[in-house]
């Protein structure tokens, strides 16, 4: 289109400043973009690669790992208790919108940097590292990550060893230590998405069992996810539940576990409360949810239940059962299960009562504690 008056452009240029202006604004308010990835130029790590700046994480993060080290040029930044920035900054400028979740499982502090590739490729390798409030919340987020609401019988990413649990998807690798959850990403523009796979999968191993190895904080599970049977677990199959087991108010935090075996699948859960008597309460609100009855003539305090996400979805059946101050549950897959499957089709996939009840009896007897 073409210019025909003086007067048009100087509304064009008004226009023009305005709208910077408001952009301006809202950076202001929303915080600024994270600098872009440059690629690196050979030799770049030679000196050893850049420092962290930020005192209270430094020993938390090796200079280099597998070719690559910490950008000379990148910027540390700190969101939340000590950093330079508030953790209600960090929604706008890192998480975008799932601020919200994080802050579920208690986030207190988050430190950021980006690692570049000593060979000059546009290789980059970003660490996102969370601490949160307690080992439970932490655990509880990184359980999060990796089943991330689907069923890890098919979803689940693969298992790394690394700190406390390690988990490794397609760019990207998680590591959990005590309150601690680092989220690790590899991004090379210049390679297509089957080829980002293969170098991630090479390279974030790495990445993750150093941090896993340098991060505080104690590696053993949180009790309850500790002692959920091993055997029939699928590969990466436990969610920690942070504040209440099958969204149960004040039942307590616990694990789940996903189990399979031939065409059958179940679910089993575990709750450790600090005495008997809180225990006994846990029983008391089973017994008080949709369809529950008390299992007479048992060793154990019985009960069983029903629960439904919503009505459109499967009804599940769970027992549950206590010894001391730990509480147990076996229950139905709800991914193995469909509102609209016949009770036929449904058996086939599912444990029956008896099976239910004896392998509750059996995760009582080897786990119960004294």
């Amino acid at each position: 289109m073409r210019i025909r008056t003086p007067l048009f452009v100087g509304m064009s240029l008004s226009l023009f400043v305005a709208c910077h202006s408001k952009k301006d604004k809202l950076a202001a308010e929303h915080g600024a973009a994270p600098p872009p990835i440059q690629s690196s130029k050979p030799g770049a790590c030679l000196g050893g690669g850049g420092t962290v700046s930020d005192k209270i994480s430094a020993a938390f993060f090796p200079r280099t790992v597998a070719g690559y080290c910490v950008d000379p040029n990148g910027e540390t930044r700190t969101y939340g208790a000590k950093a330079k920035e508030g953790l209600d900054k960090v929604c706008t400028e890192l998480f975008d919108g799932e601020c919200e979740v994080y802050k579920s499982y208690g986030l207190k502090r988050v430190v950021t940097l980006r690692y570049i590739d000593g060979k000059g490729s546009p290789g980059t390798v970003t660490v996102n590292l969370s601490r949160f409030g307690s080992r439970d919340g932490a655990f509880g987020f990184y359980t999060k990550r990796v089943v991330a609401d689907s069923d890890p019988a098919e979803n689940a990413p693969s298992k790394l060893h690394a700190g406390g649990a390690a988990a490794l998807g397609t760019g990207i690798a998680y590591v959990w230590r005590g309150e601690y959850v680092a989220e690790i990403s590899y991004v090379n523009e210049n390679e297509a998405p089957d080829q980002v796979k293969k170098s991630s999968d090479s390279l974030l191993p790495s990445f993750a069992k150093q941090l896993g190895e340098q991060l505080p904080g104690d590696k053993s599970l949180p009790p309850a996810a500790s002692a959920l049977p091993s055997a029939e677990r699928v590969s990466q199959g436990i969610a920690y539940d942070a504040k209440d087991v099958l969204d149960v108010k004040g039942v307590g935090p616990g694990a789940e576990g996903f189990y399979k075996s031939d065409d059958k699948r179940w679910r089993d859960f575990v709750i450790v409360r600090p005495d008997e008597a809180s225990a006994k309460d846990v029983m008391k609100t089973l017994g008080k949810l949709d369809g529950a009855r008390t299992l007479k003539k048992q060793l154990y305090d019985m009960v069983t239940f029903a629960r439904r996400a919503d009505e459109s979805s499967p009804r599940i059946e769970w027992v549950a059962g206590r010894k001391g101050a730990r509480v147990f549950g076996v229950g139905d897959e709800e991914y193995a299960l469909d509102s609209g499957q016949s009770a036929e089709d449904a058996k086939k996939v599912s444990l029956d009562k008896d099976q239910k009840l004896a392998r509750l009896k059996q995760l009582i007897e080897t786990a119960g504690g004294k």
